[in-house]
């Protein structure tokens, strides 16, 4: 018996959230975003009325302007965004104990055990939760239905808004072979050029395609591509509530100006490293490694990365970390437009390292003085707020970093 996965994706999900307040603006242009006149002025979400002028998301405000000139922009609000997603996720686990979250505004529901209680087929049920979700939270979704995770999301975007589609065994050919390759999860513009270079460029194509030649191109996700395409997928809708493993942690910022002197790298690296240390200790966990993302005025990046003499969670010995590859892999002076630093290769206790031939060759343990002090500043933070205490060379800094917190 084929199992009845659902997948609910929330339609234009931070416009619609903003629209909530203003309904008065729901017929014309509306767009969330930064203030256009800085350098963080990208598109965050645009609603349906913003969608026919072609505005997308990610592009600058100022692109969005010049083919929309009548845009209105809207602040984003994440605290309203994370309030909603809640509610939409406490909605769907009305039907199932399995809702797996796919970001803020997308979920996956197994209801192969639950759907009899609720409703004769899995496109009843999906139209009753959309219902719900309307009448209870103002907000619409879409809502993809078949027998596993792949082909119900491809169904979620099949038709927008406020639809749901079906993708079965027996329709799966008319639905799903003759869409773009790329309107499958797990292919971006990268992948797509290089299934386009073997002459793939829908996924019935790829359904069809030889698993040992696209494993020569893309290794083993060459072999899991070919079976998502071919409807294949069996992996499981995980409990909500299951814990979700935490692979890195990250921070990063675009400069109100450009760091450039030695002093500017360092007053930029420690702040971001400041907040990934702090939600390292609040989290249990430890960085063995340390990446970098550099980006320049042209908007071309570079990512480093170096693995640590030993784990930790000190924003001191990430931020020496951080400097270091940046120092090695960047022309001293040339300017630095935005940076990335994330905590890589996490653990949550002690790792086995080898002892040097000599004792000067040994590493170094944590400055226990060091280690008292950066957790003394969580626990003040916690109690009077996140600027409550801070580095020195924050104050009276003209990068724009007062209290941008920007969180991967």
């Amino acid at each position: 018996m084929d199992r009845v996965i659902l997948h609910c994706d929330c339609n234009s999900f931070f416009a619609s959230v903003e629209l909530l307040a203003h309904p008065e603006l729901r017929e014309v242009p509306v767009a969330v975003g930064h203030d256009g006149n800085s350098r963080h002025g990208i598109i965050l979400a645009k609603n349906e009325a913003a969608k026919k002028f072609g505005i997308v998301t990610a592009e600058t405000v100022w692109q969005a302007r010049r083919k929309c000139p009548a845009l209105i922009l809207l602040p984003p609000h994440h605290d309203r965004y994370r309030e909603y997603s809640k509610k939409l996720n406490e909605i769907y686990g009305r039907y199932t104990d399995l809702v797996e979250p796919f970001g803020i505004d997308e979920s996956w529901l197994d209801v192969t055990g639950s759907l009899h209680l609720f409703a004769q087929s899995g496109a009843e049920l999906a139209d009753v939760i959309r219902a719900t979700v309307k009448k209870e939270l103002g907000l619409t979704i879409s809502v993809g239905v078949s027998y596993n995770k792949i082909y119900a999301k491809l169904g979620s975007d099949y038709k927008k808004p406020d639809a749901t589609t079906v993708i079965t065994r027996e329709n799966c050919r008319e639905i799903v072979y003759p869409l773009r390759a790329t309107a499958m999860i797990f292919v971006g513009r990268a992948a797509e050029q290089q299934l386009r270079s073997m002459g793939i460029c829908t996924l019935g194509e790829l359904a069809s395609a030889d698993e040992a030649r696209l494993t020569q191109v893309f290794g083993k996700m060459g072999q899991q591509l070919r079976r998502y395409a071919a409807g294949e997928d069996e992996s499981p809708v995980a409990p909500q509530h299951e814990p979700e493993q935490v692979k890195s942690i990250g921070n990063g910022i675009t400069f109100k100006r450009d760091l450039v002197t030695p002093a500017d790298l360092r007053t930029g690296t420690g702040y971001l490293a400041d907040e990934v240390a702090a939600r390292l200790r609040a989290k249990g966990l430890k960085c063995t490694a340390v990446q970098v993302m550099i980006k320049d005025t042209a908007l071309k990046s570079i990512s480093r990365q170096k693995t640590l003499p030993r784990e930790t969670d000190l924003a001191s010995e990430i931020t020496e970390a951080a400097v270091q590859l940046v120092r090695a892999n960047w022309p001293a002076g040339k300017p630095i437009r935005a940076l990335t630093v994330t905590a890589e290769r996490l653990v949550t206790g002690p790792v086995p390292c080898q002892m040097g031939l000599f004792a000067e060759q040994e590493t170094a343990p944590p400055d226990p003085r060091r280690e008292k002090l950066e957790r003394t500043m969580d626990a003040l933070r916690q109690r009077y707020g996140q600027t409550a205490v801070a580095a020195g060379s924050l104050l009276g800094n003209d990068l724009g970093l007062e209290d941008f917190h920007k969180k991967d």
